[in-house]
């Protein structure tokens, strides 16, 4: 690999050699395998989590208070690894994760358990953000596809090892389990990352948006909390409610206040001259229905396969494959495709149509249906999936300044999880409120006695599936009759999301590591300095306010 890179002679540099290359990519694979198999081992072992922390009708934060403080760690961990350098943030991230996880083990409440999840949320927001901006500091946009397509793998294999290992450990030693097990694979990822992630360090004299930081956490805060009014239960939306009032005036004022300070600072966490980028923000918006979408269809499925196809435990993570296998086969194929031809606006443009007709598909859920035309639908959701994901994130990293790549990758991502937040809160309150009206349509016409202690909320598959006849097949009916048509209202979004990706220019990709466009770094055997490479650290305030990142770069292809 050969590339043309600029010296900051007053400072040492990283030496880029391949085994370098190699050792830093090995602790993000360490690391990404860490976040990813959390979010999938869970999902498995939720229904008999919350039914025996009795939280059903609220199972919804289980996943949503780990969205949200992923969503608020983002922003920072993009901008100070732009600031600071990415290594000990990065290190501090995998820490929180497994200090995390041994608590969420120990969770003795449903209310504690939730807790543990957010702050696990803290630790996998670093994991995620600053493994795709590390990623854009060592490989340039021209080759990035290659390592994209096996971080893609490597989701995929997680995701399938996640609901095996999920309900292997939940059927055997426990639930708990399913936390416990990330200590020891994140002690692992954290030494790795500390021996081979020899990354430069900055200096920054400039001061931190602290007012922009507050009013950002807020403000998704609040926004989240209204869209999870109902799950948190209360009944329904009573706008005379002091309590829901001062929440929306609140949020409002949060919102308007972190507009406000992002236009007046220096150094604003989420700079809003990116969305004079073009890229940037039509990425961002494509990110951010996916996020309503796609996330919380996922996030039921599992619960969907114990509790309506009475499947069990283990059996569900078996029946999740066939969306992994999906996943992992157009994250592959589309990320060498990339890097060999230069373009990758036909994916996500293919990947929406491909999750449009997944989407249609899961609206004829039923619960004795076929498991082989269930693993069909989900392998269409995975393969859409597959071709959007990692292209947009390439896409906002090739089009912005180098000194910007984290702050834009975050800030990308951030939108995706608030969506991701309000979608998963938002379905999760459709399907719950019509669960509810069918369980106790169904209980109503049974005696007391033989309705499970707690009604719907202590169900767990175990409990359904000792239930006499006919009042098992009736809550199961009551599970798939309240989730299939809930997707109907996931179609929509997506829908825009296509359109949107019309719209994506196709920008040539670069051929310099954003390291080396810094002049953070050399690569062995690269050519002389060339007459306008990037500017060296010190200039990087001056390049971040001023630079590329207000507008799309020029080198569009020919349509």
């Amino acid at each position: 690999m050969s590339h043309a890179v600029s010296t900051a002679p007053d400072k040492p540099l990283v030496v880029l050699n391949q085994r370098t290359i190699w050792l830093i990519f090995g602790a993000l694979m360490a690391s990404m395998f860490l976040s990813s198999l959390d979010q999938t081992i869970v999902g498995t072992a939720m229904p008999t989590i919350v039914g025996e922390l009795h939280g059903v009708e609220h199972q919804g934060w289980v996943i949503t208070a780990y969205i949200l403080a992923i969503a608020i760690a983002m922003p920072l961990y993009g901008k100070f690894g732009d600031l600071y350098g990415r290594r000990w943030p990065f290190l501090v991230a995998v820490g929180l994760f497994v200090v995390a996880s041994l608590g969420g083990g120990m969770a003795q409440s449903f209310e504690a358990l939730v807790a543990w999840r957010a702050v696990q949320g803290l630790g996998g927001g670093g994991l995620m953000i600053l493994s795709q901006a590390i990623i854009a500091d060592i490989i340039p946009a021209s080759d990035r596809g290659k390592y994209m397509g096996p971080m893609g793998a490597l989701f995929g294999i997680s995701a399938v090892a996640g609901p095996l290992l999920g309900g292997w450990l939940t059927d055997g030693p426990g639930w708990r389990w399913t936390f416990w097990i990330n200590v020891p694979i994140g002690i692992a990822a954290w030494v790795i990352a500390y021996v081979a992630l020899k990354l430069p360090s900055h200096r920054s004299n400039r001061p931190t948006d602290w007012g922009g930081i507050l009013t950002m956490a807020f403000g998704t805060t609040g926004i989240v909390l209204l869209t999870s009014w109902e799950s948190l239960g209360n009944d329904g939306y009573d706008w005379s409610d002091p309590t829901l009032m001062t929440l929306l005036l609140g949020t409002v004022v949060a919102v308007g206040l972190f507009v406000l300070i992002e236009n007046r600072v220096a150094e604003p966490l989420i700079p809003l001259r990116l969305f004079k980028n073009p890229t940037f923000t039509i990425t961002t918006l494509i990110g951010l229905v996916l996020g309503m979408g796609m996330f919380s269809a996922m996030s039921m499925l599992p619960t969907f396969l114990q509790m309506s196809a009475g499947a069990g435990v283990t059996e569900s993570g078996l029946l999740m494959l066939p969306m992994m296998a999906g996943v992992m086969l157009t994250s592959i194929l589309s990320g060498f495709a990339i890097a060999k031809t230069g373009r990758y606006k036909m994916y996500p443009v293919a990947g929406l149509v491909i999750t449009i007709l997944g989407m249609v598909w899961l609206t004829r859920l039923e619960g004795g249906m076929s498991l082989w035309l269930f693993g069909a639908m989900i392998f269409v959701l995975g393969a859409g999936m597959g071709l959007i994901m990692q292209t947009i994130v390439l896409a906002v990293q090739n089009a912005v300044d180098p000194h910007e790549l984290g702050t834009a990758t975050s800030s990308n991502n951030f939108f995706r999880e608030i969506g991701a937040a309000v979608g998963t809160a938002a379905f999760t309150t459709v399907f719950t409120s019509r669960l509810g009206d069918n369980l106790e349509g169904v209980f109503s016409g049974f005696p007391q006695g033989a309705v499970p202690e707690g009604g719907g909320s202590g169900l767990t598959p175990q409990i359904v599936e000792q239930l006499p006849e006919p009042l098992r097949t009736g809550v199961v009916d009551a599970f798939a009759d309240a989730l299939a048509p809930a997707f109907w209202y996931l179609v929509p979004l997506v829908v825009v999301g296509l359109v949107l990706a019309l719209f994506l220019k196709e920008v040539k990709l670069s051929n310099e590591a954003g390291m080396v466009a810094r002049g953070e770094a050399v690569v062995e055997g690269a050519a002389a300095p060339t007459a306008g490479a990037a500017p060296a650290d010190d200039e990087a305030g001056a390049c971040a306010e001023h630079g590329p990142a207000a507008g799309d770069r020029t080198d569009i292809l020919d349509r």
